[in-house]
């Protein structure tokens, strides 16, 4: 499983908006250390949702770079990683659908569940192969929370905020999520 990165301390909230401010101002330096801070849970989130290493580092890239351009617009309402994970959702979208429209071209010239039962299953599977299997089996948008919720440990609050949609819809995705995995899982354990 990959390991949770993107949950900040406050200590680490702290040192990412300072980060924002001095970005802000132009100081490069400050950028460097944001992109060290966040590369790796930005460019898992992309590779989640575009499922090819080479366009989640370009999303990456753009990422940063609009945290370049556009981190004096950052109002604090938000924790930092929800507003770089937004950006990079939205980026990773634009990038689905210019593929979408590019293929179009070529072509025509709210449940909760925490039962424990589900972690016991993950722990149980053989490899991580095998969650990355039934993983790639998921509607797109059960495979985002779940990345959100599992792999980067965010609230379900956040995760609404990043996919703009209600918590209540991110619960209900989660449930599913989770019971579509058991299921595929089961039948490795069979």
């Amino acid at each position: 499983m990959e390991e949770k990165v993107l949950s900040l301390s406050v200590s680490q909230e702290q040192e990412a908006i300072s980060l924002i401010e001095r970005i802000a101002e132009g100081q490069q330096g400050a950028l460097e250390r944001f992109y060290r801070l966040f590369e790796s849970s930005v460019y898992r989130f992309a590779l989640s949702k575009l499922n090819d290493p080479f366009d989640a580092a370009d999303i990456l890239n753009e990422v940063m770079m609009e945290v370049w351009k556009s981190a004096k617009n950052f109002q604090g309402r938000s924790k930092v990683s929800t507003w770089i994970l937004g950006i990079t959702n939205f980026k990773s979208i634009d990038r689905v659908r210019q593929k979408a429209r590019k293929q179009t071209a070529e072509l025509s010239d709210t449940i909760e569940d925490e039962s424990p039962e589900f972690e016991s299953l993950i722990s149980a599977a053989q490899s991580e192969k095998q969650v990355n299997h039934c993983m790639s089996k998921l509607k797109d948008e059960f495979k985002e929370v779940i990345h959100l919720a599992f792999f980067e440990d965010l609230h379900y609050e956040d995760i609404a905020e990043i996919v703009e949609c209600p918590a209540g819809t991110i619960k209900s995705r989660v449930f599913h999520a989770k019971n579509a995995l058991k299921q595929c899982l089961q039948k490795f354990l069979r």
